[in-house]
């Protein structure tokens, strides 16, 4: 599909990926309708940090996703929608599984029934690696099997389930992209690369994280924006379940000293037990393939781990751009 004045939907258009393929969306020239989640502040999430030039290409459109009939409404005239609206904190999916199942479940419901009923061309709904669980074997295919480690993998796990039901029932023309782990200016503070980020920017000498052995394929914003925008242009990946992986793997503990080194070589990095996951709900290894995005759009990543890295942190040394950060605390 060309771009290029087409109305295209984003759910989680305040969020951080949500954000960022938005603006990718308008260099392609598409009408962007921007969901955004309805709050009592009338905040837009990270919309409100675009220039004036930029946030008038957009038509901004508050509601909740959990709510059928503000989807229904964002749904009209669009030709293709992103739904990228979920909850997707790990740890506070331990203290609150129903609103994993209520955001997460319910709300892929209601972007599909809403694209079935106003007969939207392209529906690409957002996965995640967490649905594999510990890898049985590497690189994670699209064929590995699914364990729900967490009440937020689970809730994943019966999203695209939910997805592919309505492929397989209706011809529904959707797509379930699965992005790895990934990176970049505007991650909350509950992600791990951030954590290590403010932390080290804030001064602290010693660096609290989980567990460290975890390996995990990261992948910065921009390229997965990359990946969405590859997908949606390519008929032959309707009805498919389709990586984004960089097809590459760092240790957490490697990953934190790595960014010491670019900001404070001196940091001692420590185990904070508070921030361990329960045993069985760890996710030891995540390393994904990338060979049937390459086959199907010819997607690769452009950007290196170290150089996506340096970027971030560039972005998080200007002061302005974390205000709303609490570097001192466990974010959940």
């Amino acid at each position: 599909m060309n771009f290029a004045g087409k109305k295209v939907l984003v759910t989680g258009a305040d969020g951080f990926i949500g954000s960022h393929l938005v603006e990718r969306l308008l260099e392609e020239g598409a009408k962007v309708r921007a969901f955004v989640y309805y709050n009592a502040f009338n905040s837009w999430g990270w919309l409100d940090t675009f220039e004036k030039k930029k946030l008038d290409k957009i038509e901004v459109f508050p509601g909740d996703i959990r709510d059928h009939n503000s989807v229904r409404k964002a749904m009209q005239e669009a030709d293709m929608a992103f739904h990228l609206a979920a909850l997707i904190g790990i740890p506070f999916s331990y203290h609150a599984p129903d609103s994993y199942v209520d955001t997460n479940i319910k709300g892929i419901l209601n972007v599909l029934q809403a694209g079935k009923e106003a007969g939207t061309a392209r529906i690409l709904a957002t996965s995640t690696s967490e649905v594999y669980g510990t890898a049985k074997e590497v690189p994670i295919t699209e064929e590995h099997p699914f364990q729900g480690q967490s009440p937020y993998s689970a809730s994943k796990i019966g999203a695209d389930r939910i997805a592919e039901s309505f492929f397989r029932s209706f011809g529904t023309p959707v797509t379930i992209v699965r992005p790895f782990n990934t990176y970049g200016p505007r991650q909350s503070a509950r992600a791990v690369i951030p954590t290590i980020i403010t932390q080290l920017l804030s001064g602290a000498d010693v660096i609290k994280l989980g567990s460290l052995e975890p390996k995990r394929d990261f992948n910065y914003v921009k390229d997965i924006c990359e990946g969405f925008i590859s997908i949606a242009k390519s008929d032959s990946t309707i009805g498919e379940e389709i990586n984004i992986a960089s097809a590459s793997e760092i240790s957490i503990g490697n990953l934190a000293s790595l960014i010491a080194s670019k900001i404070n070589p001196r940091a001692k990095i420590t185990l904070d037990t508070e921030r361990v996951r329960p045993k069985n709900s760890e996710v030891m290894r995540l390393l994904g393939s990338n060979e049937k995005i390459s086959r199907l759009t010819g997607w690769k990543p452009t950007h290196s781990l170290e150089d996506g890295i340096t970027e971030t942190i560039e972005w998080f040394r200007r002061r302005d751009n974390i205000k709303g950060y609490k570097a001192e605390i466990y974010n959940v």
